[in-house]
């Protein structure tokens, strides 16, 4: 009898556990989602922002249309992605920032497009929606490394195992490319 009574307080100390690790993962799972949330958003907000910019820019550097359709290229190509390829979408990110940078050291050859108010609040308003993308993107890895050590560390390990959780992906922007590590470069 108290033999029994053990073996059926250690299974529901275990069933116990497994609930509340399962439960645990859950949470992680749902904030590593928020957090890609909110990345997404910014950068909805980012995309919204570059044809208003680029069309202030037009107006006074006409004849620099080839900056000006790789931003727009950029931009449609890093819309196109699908959002769950974690890979595709940071490699697309990283070619739409290295555009804008870009359209930006253009603009230093135009002083009265750096006067223009709109280009300013423009400029201000894309710093801005970077800043927030970035720290986005920290929020995110930071929500994925917390499910990611969770789901690898002993003993909610045997739980993600059980489930077949699987670990999260972060969020990372690789410059292989030797030119995209250099300063962006502008030549008239």
């Amino acid at each position: 009898m108290t033999g029994m009574v053990i073996l059926l307080v250690v299974v529901g100390i275990l069933v116990a556990y497994g609930v509340v690790t399962y439960n645990g993962f859950i949470t992680l799972r749902n904030r590593v989602k928020e957090a890609w949330s909110d990345i997404e958003v910014q950068m909805k907000r980012r995309y919204d922002l570059i044809p208003n910019l680029v069309e202030t820019v037009k107006g006074y550097a006409s004849h620099e249309s080839g900056t000006l359709e790789k931003v727009i290229q950029a931009r449609n190509m890093a819309m196109a992605v699908n959002p769950s390829d974690m890979k595709k979408l940071a490699n697309s990110e990283n070619v739409l920032s290295g555009a804008l940078k870009s359209l930006f050291a253009l603009s230093e050859n135009y002083p009265t497009l750096q006067a223009n108010e709109n280009f300013l609040e423009l400029q201000r308003e894309l710093r801005d929606t970077e800043d927030k993308l970035q720290a986005a993107r920290r929020f995110y890895n930071g929500n994925v490394l917390s499910f990611n050590t969770k789901a690898e560390t002993f003993p909610s390990n045997l739980v993600a195992a059980l489930f077949h959780i699987e670990k999260g992906e972060f969020f990372e922007i690789e410059e292989t490319d030797a030119a995209a590590r250099q300063p962006v470069q502008v030549k008239f």
